[in-house]
């Protein structure tokens, strides 16, 4: 099969979809690869490796995209349109948050597999799992810098001082990205609390962290009480494959001390904090009622190495089969059918089709 890689065109994404030693595993399989200059760069991948494990470099976008099979990081941007086939994609989509990209997948005819639905039968997501790992730690660092007085915050040190108390972390949701950050800000030495519905969840925290957190069932009311002491929040929120519930109003944003910090690392799917909108990592704060909120919507891509690499390792298995087998390899494998958002110009995914009903469906 022919493999396209073209280079993102998502704001500072530094990410690539295949290493050298993927691209070498496929090549040895008999498949084509074709990179486009510079795909890698950002990543710390330059042309040259690529070229000595048998890629072949080609120089636009559309060379690339005129592959059997496609593969990138982040979903396409509305410059990319165009170049969408009846292909098969396999990247990042976050579909049910994006109304445009899913009618240009039907429009297209795009047999598109999104990462962040490829599930197992228990649950897990195995793609989406290492990525939300590195947000959730770049989230915690990104919080804790944003505090600092130069880029608007409180002045504050997470740990404190001798005689100093520490910052209040509030991280609301204890999923993978959730307990990556909260990691973060307790060797940070921050007072920190995490938040969820879940109490099992919350049980198996404080057995593992015991005095260094605070567990607080999530409620409305209890958020409202948690989000008022804070001086970073970190939003954390999922629900696979829809879009993330808001459970951090505006009202309580303005409850906050001046020069307080939000995260919100669910931004990829809509975010979890009523004022968030997508921003990039060139221009990543804006201001609300004296607070700072962080919404870039690639953080993994502030640690583009570490997270192709981690990216690769974790999708690789599904790009062989996809590879071997075509289309064909969704049949073969639930776990990657659940990736399934659109085919043949139909949505394929409920979540997605529930969040827009006028698009053409097939939920067999």
């Amino acid at each position: 099969m022919r493999i396209g890689v073209p280079r993102e065109v998502k704001s500072n994404e530094t990410r690539v979809a295949l290493t050298a030693e993927a691209v070498k595993e496929l090549t040895d399989a008999g498949h084509q690869v074709a990179i486009q200059v510079g795909a890698g760069a950002s990543a710390g991948i330059p042309d040259a490796d690529f070229a000595a494990v048998g890629a072949q470099l080609v120089p636009d976008a559309a060379s690339a995209w005129g592959a059997d099979l496609v593969l990138k990081v982040k979903e396409p941007q509305p410059s990319e349109f165009d170049l969408l086939s009846d292909s098969i994609l396999f990247t990042f989509l976050h579909l049910a948050a994006n109304e445009p990209l899913a009618t240009a997948l039907c429009k297209a005819g795009t047999t598109a597999i999104s990462y962040d639905t490829v599930q197992t039968d228990d649950g897990a997501l195995p793609i989406l799992t290492p990525m939300s790992a590195i947000a959730g730690a770049v989230g915690a660092l990104e919080g804790a810098h944003h505090l600092l007085s130069p880029y608007g915050g409180r002045g504050l040190l997470l740990a404190g001082a001798p005689g100093v108390p520490p910052a209040r972390v509030v991280v609301i949701g204890a999923g993978v990205a959730g307990t990556a950050a909260l990691e973060r800000v307790i060797d940070a030495g921050a007072d920190a609390v995490v938040m969820d519905i879940a109490t099992d969840r919350l049980a198996a925290l404080e057995e593992r962290f015991g005095d260094a957190v605070t567990t607080v069932e999530s409620t409305p009311q209890a958020v409202g009480e948690q989000v008022a002491q804070a001086d970073v929040v970190i939003g954390a929120v999922l629900v696979p494959g829809r879009p993330a519930p808001v459970v951090v109003t505006h009202a309580m944003i303005e409850s906050m001390k001046p020069g307080s910090v939000l995260v919100d690392i669910a931004i990829d799917q809509g975010g979890c904090v009523e004022d968030s909108r997508p921003t990039t990592h060139r221009d990543p704060v804006f201001e609300v009622s004296g607070s700072q909120l962080y919404c870039v919507a690639n953080m993994p891509a502030a640690v583009g190495s570490t997270a192709t690499q981690a990216l690769v390792h974790a999708s690789l298995p599904y790009v062989k089969g996809l590879a071997d087998h075509g289309a064909a390899a969704l049949d073969a494998d639930p776990v990657l059918m659940r990736g399934l958002n659109a085919d043949a110009g139909k949505i394929r995914n409920r979540a997605v089709h529930e969040a827009f009903p006028h698009l053409p469906a097939d939920l067999a």
